[in-house]
């Protein structure tokens, strides 16, 4: 009997266009491959980065994770003071605010609930973090059946406190089918499943040169990588061994092949 011929896995592209100031036409898709995804927003309760208003802007619906809400009320006029405070409040406001409520102060939630804003109280549910509730709320109300084109950035998702980061990136792991980045002002982060081989398209101006790919999860017995300084060449990779931290893009498309999930993580120019 002939031998069988090795599974072609398919292609996701990724690229971090929807932080260019203008995006050209042509790039890449922020989401794991087409060129007319929709971008979500999801706010956590941290300070938000400087290019909150591009991608609120660029957002078809932003949700606020608790105490997110009050994230935006305070921090958008700080981020654009040359503008009137409740004009600017006005403009940014959430579509939904979601989770167990124990952040958002009430003069916040009141004031976007007058403002439309709808407002979803899962405090029942104390067994997922709110990022988790919202991506689920996301998933569910988004009217396409194919969630390929729909890509979530979620702000305030990496420093603070430990265990809420760590959090934030198992809901990666969690929702493996949804393309999620969490932002920074210092790095992006996403997840790259196994059942795909990875494109990432390096966006010079406003990323990298340092990055990483990290299994988080499970060890990886093989990755091979193209377009960094140390590449992998079906490399073993776990806690306690090696793992591909401070390595440096070289080329304007990395390739990942990997046997385990990985997360890849790129540095983002001030």
């Amino acid at each position: 009997m002939a031998p069988t011929a090795p599974t072609q896995r398919p292609t996701m592209r990724h690229s971090s266009a929807f932080l260019l100031p203008s995006a050209p036409p042509s790039s890449p898709a922020p989401g794991p491959d087409l060129d007319d995804a929709t971008v979500a927003l999801v706010v956590l309760n941290q300070p938000l980065p400087r290019f909150a208003p591009l991608l609120w802007s660029r957002a078809a619906v932003r949700v606020c994770a608790d105490g997110g809400a009050n994230r935006i009320f305070d921090g958008m006029p700080a981020l654009l003071p040359g503008q009137d405070p409740d004009e600017v409040r006005a403009s940014y406001k959430p579509d939904v605010i979601e989770g167990d409520m124990d952040s958002v102060r009430p003069e916040v939630k009141e004031h976007y609930s007058n403002l439309g804003t709808r407002i979803v109280d899962e405090s029942h549910d104390q067994d997922t973090t709110d990022l988790h509730k919202c991506i689920a709320f996301i998933a569910e109300n988004y009217p396409a059946t194919n969630k390929t084109n729909l890509s979530i950035l979620v702000l305030g998702a990496l420093g603070g406190r430990f265990d809420h980061e760590m959090g934030n990136i198992n809901v990666l792991h969690l929702f493996p089918g949804i393309n999620i980045v969490l932002l920074s002002d210092d790095c992006l982060i996403f997840l790259l499943p196994r059942t795909h081989t990875h494109e990432i398209h390096i966006e010079r101006l406003i990323e990298g040169p340092h990055c990483g790919l990290i299994p988080i999860g499970m060890p990886s017995t093989s990755t091979t990588t193209t377009g960094l300084r140390w590449n992998l060449d079906n490399t073993s990779m776990s806690y306690g061994g090696l793992i591909s931290t401070s390595n440096i893009v070289e080329e304007d498309k990395v390739t990942v092949t990997s046997d385990s999930d990985l997360i890849w993580t790129i540095s983002l120019r001030k």
